[in-house]
């Protein structure tokens, strides 16, 4: 017997990576701006959704039959968490799967901020070889190996950046309404971590309490020269302030994977940046936690846990609520 799937994700990104559904699950592919989306969701025993995307409005799952929505990664802001409660529809995410790979982007462009590697490359490019190199030089840039970095969230991802970070010799700071088990990671208070950290590193999820977290005040409070990476939740550091705070000449760089709105829109304060204010700044696209790796093991664990509730009628792993 196979079991009626609505997956939300093209099949070609199941293939690319070897983790195409098993044979017990009916798998039909759809797009969220499908004029049918509603009735395929009415057909559908469970839906399945990548983590990033638009919000799904709650009146798309009422009068569902379905037994499970799952994530194929850790957000789940894309649901209305309310009306998922109220209709009794359980949600399930995989946490934990892109752990590694966000790790491994922090630490690289943490690196490539404070050495200017991507800034020299665009003075090269643009001519200026020797001065760039003199400049460089003259500013004493450094390693990470012996800097103090600071966590603004210590869960599952934060402590897998934690431990990246002290392989790279780094004294670890984090902030978190939580002691957590951190070993050789210090709690101190949000306002201690800027005043000491090199870098700043966010991750925290979206939530009202959230949101703006890391604003005017607190780019003001960061150390001289540090650098900001942030690839948490768009929303969480407020773009236009961070614009302001790099064009000031205060920051040593920021990393911004995530945005309030993506993609972010062509007057964005962030791309409205020019001349030095822009070379201290590396963009990316929502990619942090996005590797071959990552990814076969996001897209495997979310097929297994729909397998475990259609097939095997056990309750879902990873609930979420």
């Amino acid at each position: 017997m196979t079991h009626a799937v609505l997956c939300l994700r093209p099949r070609a990104d199941f293939e690319r990576v070897d983790a195409l559904p098993p044979g017990s699950l009916e798998v039909s592919y759809g797009k969220p701006d499908d004029p049918q989306l509603s009735a395929m969701v009415a057909r559908s025993r469970a839906l399945v959704i990548p983590a990033v995307g638009g919000k799904l409005a709650a009146p798309l799952f009422e009068g569902a039959r379905l037994a499970l929505v799952q994530v194929t990664g850790a957000g789940v802001d894309r649901l209305d968490a309310g009306a998922m409660k109220r209709l009794g529809i359980p949600v399930a995410n995989v946490p934990g799967g892109s752990n590694a790979a966000v790790a491994e982007y922090v630490v690289t462009t943490a690196s490539l901020l404070l050495r200017r590697f991507a800034w020299a490359d665009a003075e090269i490019r643009a001519g200026n070889y020797a001065a760039f190199r003199a400049r460089m030089l003259a500013d004493n840039l450094a390693g990470l190996d012996g800097l103090t970095v600071g966590l603004v969230g210590l869960g599952a991802i934060g402590l897998a950046v934690a431990a990246a970070f002290e392989r790279a010799g780094c004294r670890v700071v984090y902030h978190d309404p939580a002691p957590r088990e951190a070993p050789g990671a210090r709690r101190v208070g949000l306002d201690e971590l800027l005043a000491v950290s090199d870098v700043v590193s966010v991750h925290v999820p979206l939530a009202p309490e959230t949101t703006g977290l890391v604003g005017e005040r607190q780019l003001a409070a960061m150390k001289p020269g540090a650098v900001l990476v942030q690839a948490s939740r768009g929303g969480v550091v407020d773009e236009a302030a961070l614009a302001r705070a790099l064009e000031s000449g205060r920051l040593g760089g920021a990393a911004v994977d995530v945005y309030s709105s993506e993609p972010p829109a062509s007057d964005h304060p962030l791309l409205a940046l020019r001349g030095d204010a822009a070379r201290r700044l590396l963009l990316t696209p929502h990619v942090a936690g996005v590797t071959r790796q990552s990814s076969a093991l996001l897209f495997r664990s979310a097929w297994a846990n729909v397998e475990r509730v259609l097939v095997k009628g056990e309750p879902p792993h990873h609930r979420v609520y």
